[in-house]
């Protein structure tokens, strides 16, 4: 078991979407190298009326089951794909969306993936997608390994991180378990 995959196995899906804001994500095209900064976050987990593994494992959230440290990504509104960092237990359906990531390298690559300039090339969950090319082939993937690596960071200070309720949703939308960097120019919305 990696070290990371042991991390993310004892947290629960808020503290881990808190803990998630700030690090980093390593993407590889080919010989590019994009690295991007995770600024928003939502969690979700089985108990959660809003979360995908509500009603229980099947096929299309079996990842969300566990292990810990994989990714889970899921194709939305017919057009979108959004992408979730497995937490918690296997055999509990947990994980944390990835809303908004801050380019730190590599803009030019992320660019020709998706050729919106400035805090609209990764202010969102599908943008994110767009731009770092996640789909549902990466469903599952590892994030320890290549082509797409988490990589921790020291952890945000309370006073550097914003909670508020989830946006977007029909169910549980009182919930506050989503979380971004204060005033940073990515997230998605304020």
């Amino acid at each position: 078991m990696s070290e990371l995959q042991q991390l993310l196995e004892q947290m629960d899906a808020p503290d881990a979407a808190r803990w998630l804001l700030g690090c980093e994500l390593i993407r590889t095209f080919g010989n590019e190298t994009a690295r991007v900064r995770i600024v928003e976050t939502e969690a979700y987990h089985q108990t959660d009326a809003a979360s995908h593994s509500y009603t229980g494992q099947t096929p299309r959230t079996d990842v969300m089951f566990g292990p810990a440290g994989r990714l889970y990504v899921y194709f939305t509104y017919g057009m979108h794909y959004c992408c979730n960092v497995v937490i918690g237990r296997e055999g509990e359906g947990s994980a944390v969306l990835i809303r908004a990531v801050e380019p730190l390298e590599g803009e030019s690559v992320l660019l020709s993936n998706r050729n919106k300039p400035g805090r609209e090339l990764t202010n969102g969950p599908a943008k994110l997608c767009q731009s770092l090319l996640i789909d549902r082939a990466l469903n599952g993937h590892d994030l320890n390994k290549s082509p797409l690596q988490l990589i921790v960071r020291p952890k945000l200070s309370a006073a550097d991180i914003t909670q508020t309720s989830r946006i977007g949703l029909s169910k549980a939308v009182e919930t506050p378990w989503r979380f971004y960097v204060t005033g940073n120019p990515y997230v998605s919305k304020i």
